[in-house]
């Protein structure tokens, strides 16, 4: 449970970066306003599954979600850009939110691999 707690706040921090950032910067984009927006309210479901859901569905989103939401910040960080914004690797919001995502990756493979083992685990036993 320990791992799905730490998942969960990662989601969350990264939710948290991204609505304050919509606030603070994007909200008059275009495109990148509403995906801030949406990726801050997925940050609350997918927190509150992990948390109340054991399943293998929530840590599976948590690690799309930290993939998705790190993959576009870098391709935002390309000379293309992405939807017309151009960011750079910068500032304290961009590390926390980076940090967050990647601890959402990782912390959703180690549940599932957790949870695997364990569930094997007590397949063998009762055998």
């Amino acid at each position: 449970m320990k791992l799905r707690l730490l998942t969960a706040v990662a989601v969350l921090v990264s939710g948290a970066v991204h609505l304050w950032l919509w606030y603070d910067v994007f909200r008059d984009e275009t495109v990148v306003g509403p995906a801030f927006l949406l990726n801050a309210a997925g940050s609350v479901v997918i927190a509150v599954l992990l948390l109340r859901w054991r399943h293998w569905v929530p840590p599976f989103l948590a690690m799309g979600f930290g993939a998705s939401t790190l993959g576009a910040f870098v391709i935002a960080t390309t000379d293309s850009g992405l939807f017309g914004v151009h960011e750079m690797w910068k500032g304290g919001w961009v590390f926390l939110a980076a940090a967050s995502e990647l601890l959402a990756i990782v912390g959703g493979a180690a549940v599932l691999l957790h949870e695997r083992s364990a569930k094997s685990v007590g397949e063998l036993q009762h055998r």
